[in-house]
């Protein structure tokens, strides 16, 4: 009963901008705990609590070899996790900065042209997958591709299915790499993706499917992946690959995601901060 009578006390005497304190650092450990869940890091974090916890308990209990060990152990081992945990610091930070604020490349706002595109996308797929093409086609969405689109051959044309088969014939200069489209234009082709470094991912899968996978978990573009092998048409987003499309189910995803993605309006986190503030500057001004 005196704890609650306490806990009771301290909701009372608390203020608007504490709730807003206690809010943002609560999202601020979530959205972290959710960006390093089932990652290489979620491992080392446990490591680094439980280490935190023992400190205050060896000084405690006096015991001052054990005390020092564990502080210098937290000292050396930050700049440690930098050094050794480079790859998934990089690709928090891009994280952050892509859901944080809204990028520049606007999406296509024509329902009629976005169907046009998806169309002429889907049918070159179709035709690649019959004949065992591989193709690696990203789509951008509102993560710009720049660094990707100059690692290859600007095109700047308007996409068309011709095209697209065109590109990806065997033995032809820009078979090899990936296709950039941004809205209706194919930007360039030959383009160098970096490669996923989750290990976790099918064995058989090759370069093709590791680097689809790997620019969808550093941005939100849409990949779609032929293979050479098989034939099987494969779509990579957000870091996860499913398999095994055909062209109605292709086309039918594609509309669907971006259709979504178009509609959706102040999610960032930029966004959720200025409705943050815009309701507290009301709250005052109601209050006055």
């Amino acid at each position: 009963m005196e704890l609650f009578n306490m806990i009771l006390y301290t909701v009372k005497g608390m203020d608007i901008w504490s709730v807003l304190d206690i809010l943002v650092i609560s999202y601020i450990f979530y959205k972290a705990y959710t960006i390093v869940k089932e990652t290489r890091a979620e491992q080392l974090i446990k490591g680094i609590l439980l280490i935190v916890m023992l400190i205050p308990i060896s000084g405690l209990l006096h015991l001052t070899m054990l005390n020092m060990l564990l502080n210098k152990t937290i000292t050396i081992g930050v700049l440690s996790i930098v050094i050794i945990f480079q790859p998934e610091i990089r690709r928090v930070l891009e994280h952050i900065g892509r859901t944080a604020f809204t990028e520049k490349h606007v999406l296509l706002e024509d329902d009629e042209i976005m169907d046009k595109v998806i169309t002429e996308i889907v049918t070159a797929v179709d035709n690649l997958a019959k004949t065992k093409t591989g193709a690696l086609i990203v789509i951008e969405q509102k993560t710009g591709l720049n660094e990707v689109v100059t690692s290859g051959t600007q095109i700047d044309s308007i996409v068309s299915s011709a095209l697209l088969e065109n590109i990806f014939v065997v033995n032809t200069p820009l078979h090899d790499g990936a296709t950039i489209i941004r809205n209706d234009r194919i930007l360039a082709s030959g383009c160098v993706l970096p490669l996923t470094a989750n290990n976790d991912i099918n064995k058989k899968l090759g370069t093709r499917h590791r680097a689809g996978i790997g620019i969808t978990e550093i941005s939100d573009a849409l990949v779609i992946i032929v293979s050479e092998e098989t034939g099987v048409i494969s779509l990579s987003v957000n870091g996860k690959l499913t398999r095994n499309y055909d062209k109605d189910r292709l086309k039918d995803i594609l509309i669907r995601i971006m259709k979504r993605r178009q509609n959706i309006k102040e999610t960032t986190i930029g966004g959720k901060v200025k409705n943050w503030l815009d309701w507290i500057i009301k709250r005052k001004e109601d209050s006055l």
